[in-house]
């Protein structure tokens, strides 16, 4: 397929390496953290809570710093943004790599979110706006959806990686990889259509000094200005019925998401006493689900249906698969109800795709950073709801035997999203008619 030759192949291997290194982790950091905090318990209060706090103050810089990151990618390109991220990635790894008793534990969570409360989910984001640059209309839900599948694919061997090896191997060779991916970015990412077309990119310094620099309005030279205000973000999400729908879905969307991430781990881990080897299984089956679906079957499935038909489809499916793991009467059940992820991955690069159709080509950064935001919004809320929710029904003091009611209410914030997404319809892109005055401030 064309789309994976040229500078997109340099893209994708870049988010291989950076998923690959954060995913390995993700099956070790419960046992971790819960040994350091609570050894020999199954059940962690101060866990389920530290982790939902480290949630919601990621939440609350991301939903500043999506924006701003995404608007400056439009203004100084998407390789030298795209850098920060991926070097500051190194530091939480390697402090797990080096130890991982109570005193280091803490450091990590520190660090790590001091360092996602700034780029968080950028590396995603950034890649969807390079996606954009480089990939027309016609074919980026499909190229949107192949970036995904290559996130999945690094989710699957990076947790086949974590299954296989010790704890304290699986985060050195997640620093390692982390510290490759950000040295393959500099050396081999090409710089995107977007930053070709630059008069003043943050990484070339001696151009500000030329005459050229001289001629331009000094809103494209001045940093601060170049930070969107609230009026911006609220323009640009109200610029199209769509991209307001679409950031709805999101917030919704997120919200799920975020609280099963949160509280799923721990639910099983008291409910069937999982493991890290249980969770990197589990992890396994997801991924190559969604891996499967979204290289081959959502290139397929996305001109014949269209995005918005994919992501109601998709939504439908996320709040089934939650709902059966709130329910789960044997350690067999969230291994079946992960195979919803077949269908599950259309969700995030049909609505992603929908947006960066309905937005000039010069706001591509800033459009994904925007609904980045908005999830970002969901990533306060959701720990904050549904953290003390979890640790409750939990722990001893539950007002009833439910143990997933938690997670039952997870799934009925994604059944809001999906409600949602039927109200949505296709409409014809209108970027393309939209290329003019993109550098005027």
């Amino acid at each position: 397929m064309e789309i994976l030759k040229g500078r997109l192949s340099h893209l994708f291997m870049m988010v291989f390496l950076h998923n690959f290194s954060t995913f390995m982790v993700i099956p070790a950091i419960t046992d971790v953290t819960m040994a350091a905090l609570c050894p020999g318990q199954d059940e962690c209060s101060l866990a389920i809570y530290l982790t939902g706090f480290q949630q919601a103050l990621i939440g609350v810089g991301t939903l500043v710093m999506m924006p701003v990151l995404g608007n400056f990618s439009d203004v100084y390109g998407r390789k030298a943004i795209l850098t920060i991220p991926m070097t500051l990635a190194v530091i939480p790894l390697g402090i797990l790599a080096y130890s991982r008793t109570q005193k280091f534990v803490y450091a990590y969570y520190v660090f790590k979110t001091l360092i996602f409360m700034v780029c968080d989910g950028s590396v995603p984001c950034l890649a969807l706006a390079y996606v954009a640059d480089n990939v027309s209309e016609g074919h980026r839900a499909s190229a949107f959806g192949i970036l995904t599948g290559i996130g999945s694919a690094a989710f699957v061997c990076g947790t086949l990686s974590a299954r296989f090896l010790s704890t304290a191997h699986t985060f050195q060779v997640s620093t390692l990889v982390a510290v490759i991916g950000a040295v393959y970015l500099r050396v081999f990412l090409p710089d995107s259509n977007i930053d070709h077309n630059l008069s003043a990119p943050l990484t070339s310094q001696a151009k500000l000094k030329t005459a050229k620099i001289d001629a331009l309005p000094k809103s494209n030279v001045n940093l601060f200005k170049t930070l969107p205000s609230l009026k911006d973000l609220t323009s640009l999400l109200s610029s199209s019925l769509i991209v307001t729908q679409a950031a709805i879905v999101a917030f919704f969307n997120n919200l799920a998401d975020v609280g099963l991430h949160g509280s799923l781990m721990y639910y099983l881990k008291a409910r069937f006493h999982f493991d890290k080897n249980q969770f990197a299984d589990l992890m396994v089956i997801t991924g190559i689900a969604g891996t499967v679906s979204q290289l081959l079957l959502m290139p397929i499935l996305a001109p014949a249906l269209g995005e918005a038909r994919l992501l109601s489809i998709g939504l439908f499916f996320s709040f089934l698969h939650i709902f059966i793991y709130s329910i789960a009467w044997a350690s067999w059940v969230p291994y079946a109800a992960a195979m919803f992820s077949v269908l599950i991955v259309f969700a995030h690069p049909c609505m992603r795709s929908l947006v960066s159709k309905h937005v000039r080509p010069c706001e591509q950064g800033k459009a994904q950073g925007c609904v980045s935001g908005v999830c970002s919004f969901a990533h306060v809320v959701s720990p904050l709801a549904f953290s003390p929710l979890t640790a409750l029904f939990l722990s001893e003091r539950a007002p009833f035997n439910f143990p997933g009611f938690s997670i039952m209410c997870i799934g009925f914030a994604s059944m809001v999203a999906f409600v949602q997404s039927t109200f949505i319809r296709d409409a014809p892109p209108i970027s393309s008619d939209m290329n003019g005055n993109c550098l005027e401030p």
